[in-house]
């Protein structure tokens, strides 16, 4: 059973359940994996990521491996850079959505995908022991900085749409996306206003960024621009608020892009890949289409894996995490973003045009816990959940889960009845406090 790693990798807050020691193991532990491996390092904005980038590389070093540090890079730019330079791994040293004080560490590999669950064991087993080879065999660190600019080359080519005329806000969450979307848009022809690019790693995500779409919304109508993007810490998440001021989650865009792939020939089986979260108005609205919605488990590596297994090229999360597999292998909120713009410009539409969509209201609670595995395990509990989902039955839906990243415990229900569910909702989590 994995002990550091969550649904998105090892996470933390800095220097307390995140230690340098940790990062270290990480470096080395896939040295002992495979014998002199070539890792690539990326990381955000965050003032813990030269300490954390250091030490991985230096566990790598002292394991015989060699290291391409690229700084400042977003996670699927890591993703991308990986596969370019043929490394055999790709280390991300980011917390993405969480706060400053936050840190963690995804992997990559060398095809790209994030490691799945039983790769993550082997790492975790490496631990214990460290592999520790001597002079001269001891391995190599490189930085290259500039590295980024073939992520950013790739995607200004992904879209092959020229964005002229088009307003474009961008909130890039003072995260890794501060330098690389505006540049994007600007060269794709977009007028562009960015907010929330410094690079100093004190602000990110603070009151700024996805979870905060409040902030792009008072932008977009401030410039009275056509569409306005905001991501988080290390741009894997996207969400976005149209021309008329109206907040366009992960959900309603991939949506939007289902039905313009379609359109186009493009949707492969029409199937899209979502998660036990995604709104039932947004499968029925596909099912209209004649496109089928599945559900993974919540987190983008699974929403990856179904989507490998059911041979899907778009899936994601309501959160933000959108998956187009056609031209990139983990979730990429800037590629989305343009993808989304292109979508625009192309069909000569507002965005709001795209989104007609009846959603089921949703209330969602989170609750803090010391300990969250005793907490979702609790018996008492399991059964008013149970419960609640036959008093439910056909009217909405229940799902209560343990975060991956957080000491938290995760409530929603869904419900035409808002009131029903926020009822239900409010039921559960008091019996979560009390667990």
């Amino acid at each position: 059973m994995r002990r550091y790693f969550g649904t998105d990798g090892i996470r933390g807050i800095i220097n307390q359940d995140l230690v340098p020691d940790i990062a270290f193991k990480v470096g080395n532990a896939l040295t002992a994996l495979k014998r002199y491996p070539v890792v690539l390092i990326g990381r955000d904005t965050r003032q813990s990521g030269d300490t954390l980038s250091l030490c991985v590389a230096s566990g790598v070093c002292s394991g015989g491996g060699s290291v391409i540090d690229v700084g400042i890079c977003p996670t699927a730019g890591v993703a991308y850079l990986t596969k370019y330079f043929n490394a055999d791994y790709g280390v991300v040293i980011s917390a993405s959505h969480n706060p400053a004080e936050y840190n963690g560490i995804k992997i990559f590999n060398s095809r790209g995908y994030k490691l799945l669950e039983d790769d993550e064991e082997e790492v975790e087993s490496c631990f214990k022991t460290p592999n520790l080879i001597g002079h001269p065999k001891l391995g190599s660190y490189k930085k290259m900085d500039t590295a980024v600019d073939f992520y950013i080359s790739y995607l200004s080519k992904a879209i092959n749409v020229d964005l002229t005329g088009l307003k474009v806000v961008l909130d890039c969450a003072n995260g890794a996306a501060y330098r690389v979307a505006p540049e994007i848009f600007k060269k794709a022809g977009a007028e562009v206003f960015q907010y929330f690019t410094d690079n100093s790693g004190m602000g990110i995500n603070a009151n700024c960024g996805a979870l905060y779409p409040e902030k792009l919304k008072e932008k977009v109508l401030a410039k009275d621009a056509d569409v306005g993007y905001a991501y988080d810490g290390d741009s894997d998440r996207l969400v976005a608020v149209d021309d008329k001021g109206n907040i366009v989650n992960g959900d309603m865009l991939i949506y939007a892009l289902a039905l313009d792939m379609q359109a186009s020939g493009e949707l492969k089986s029409n199937l899209v890949i979502g998660t036990h979260h995604t709104n039932m108005g947004i499968s029925n609205a596909l099912k209209k289409h004649g496109i089928n919605l599945s559900r993974a488990d919540i987190g983008d590596k699974y929403v990856m894996e179904m989507m490998l297994k059911r041979g899907a090229i778009l899936g994601g999360e309501q959160s933000g995490h959108i998956i187009l597999l056609d031209y990139m292998t983990t979730g990429d909120g800037i590629l989305a973003s343009l993808k989304t713009s292109a979508m625009i410009v192309k069909n000569k539409k507002k965005l709001s045009e795209f989104t007609d969509v009846e959603i089921y209201p949703q209330t969602n609670i989170n609750v803090n816990v010391k300990d969250k595995i005793r907490v979702i395990n609790n018996e008492e509990l399991a059964e008013l959940i149970d419960k609640c989902r036959n008093e439910l039955e056909g009217k909405g839906r229940v799902l209560v889960r343990a975060s991956g990243t957080e000491p938290k415990i995760r409530v929603m229900v869904e419900c035409k009845d808002a009131e029903l569910g926020k009822d239900v909702a409010e039921k559960i989590a008091e019996a979560v406090r009390n667990t």
